[in-house]
Order: C-alpha cells, then structure tokens, then sequence
C-alpha cells in the first residue's frame, strides 16, 4: 500500500509541517478559516483534536528512527484552555515523551499567534512494522 505524503486529512485543514529536524518532535503550523468555525464563531474542538492528532502522529513515526512504520493513535485526552479565532495563526508542537517498541506515548500543544496555550493534548500510538 502506497502511502500520501501529505495525508488528505492534513491538506483539508490547511497544515504544514514547519519543523522536523529532531527526530521525535514536530512542529506545524495552520490559520484558521471559516470552514473550522462553529455557530459561536470560534473553531470546533474537533478541528484542534485533528491537529494535535496529526501532530503527534508525525512525531511516534520520527521518533521510531530508522524503522518503517505504520502508527495508530489509540487513545487521547484533550483539554481546551482558550477559544481559537477566525485568522489565528496556530503552532502545533508534538513531542515523544517515551518512544517504545509497540506503543509510544506523545504529547501536544497548540497555541495562537499571541504566544497563548489553546489547547492541550496526551496520547498513546501503536507502532507496528511496515512492509516495503
């Protein structure tokens, strides 16, 4: 199975990967556009949960190292601090906290273009092999 680098998921919500250098952590970047907006006029949280899943799934991969792998998110605690405005400028930061052979934990911030923490995230993915 071939796999789409950038995944459609990522290209629908407009993110680009800004930082990866350091295997572990990566680092991306989307404004935020009316399509995310909820009837308050603030993003729906399950556009900031996509992110941060997005995020953090980059990261189990760069933070296997050499091995090929697929990853699965399977299971994650969302906390939202701070509403997200039409315009932001959100910065999604996933980091490795423990890699492991079969599930790696990670955690992710995001926060707006004035430094401030909107939304907070912790998770477990399962690591398995790929086949070339």
């Amino acid at each position: 199975m071939a796999i789409q680098i950038p995944p459609n998921c990522d290209l629908t919500l407009g993110l680009v990967c800004v930082e990866k250098s350091t295997p572990g952590t990566t680092v991306w970047t989307m404004t935020v556009d009316d399509r995310f907006l909820n009837p308050a006029g603030i993003v729906q949280g399950g556009f900031l949960a996509a992110m941060l899943d997005s995020s953090m799934g980059a990261s189990a991969v760069t933070g296997a190292g050499d091995r090929k792998v697929y990853v699965a998110n399977t299971e994650m605690k969302v906390s939202f601090l701070r509403p997200a405005h039409l315009g932001d400028v959100l910065t999604c930061t996933a980091t490795v906290l423990k890699p492991g052979s079969v599930i790696s934990f990670l955690q992710g911030r995001i926060v707006n273009d004035r430094a401030e923490l909107v939304a907070t995230a912790s998770s477990s993915y399962l690591i398995r092999e790929r086949q070339e």
